[in-house]
């Protein structure tokens, strides 16, 4: 499960982020999943379960925006249907992804504490 290992690595970014804030708290953390980046969604959500236990992570809800896969045409800019052929009907020029791929942390909500 290569799910753990993106998640442990989620973490560590997450925790570079804190580093001039040791007494925030981490609420929530979205990230941008597509379609076509070779990660399980529920997989990833059960590793950061697991992995962030005992981590400033550890209260914190993982939100996965997921993204649909997206091919455009290279010459004249028309989108694909999913499951279409992908060397356009137009213009024969064949397709490139323009979305799908990705695995983004996008946001990190924080609660932070005021000082007493």
């Amino acid at each position: 499960m290569h799910e753990y290992s993106l998640v442990l690595a989620l973490l560590e970014q997450v925790e570079s982020h804190l580093h001039d804030r040791p007494r925030a708290l981490v609420r929530r953390v979205t990230v941008q999943v597509g379609e076509l980046s070779g990660v399980v969604p529920e997989l990833l959500r059960t590793a950061f379960e697991v992995a962030g236990q005992g981590t400033c992570c550890a209260a914190a809800d993982l939100v996965l925006d997921e993204v649909p896969a997206r091919w455009l045409c290279r010459g004249c800019e028309r989108e694909f249907a999913g499951g279409e052929v992908l060397t356009c009907e137009v213009c024969g020029a064949p397709a490139r992804l323009v979305a799908g791929e990705e695995l983004t942390l996008m946001r990190i909500e924080l609660e932070v504490q005021d000082d007493v």
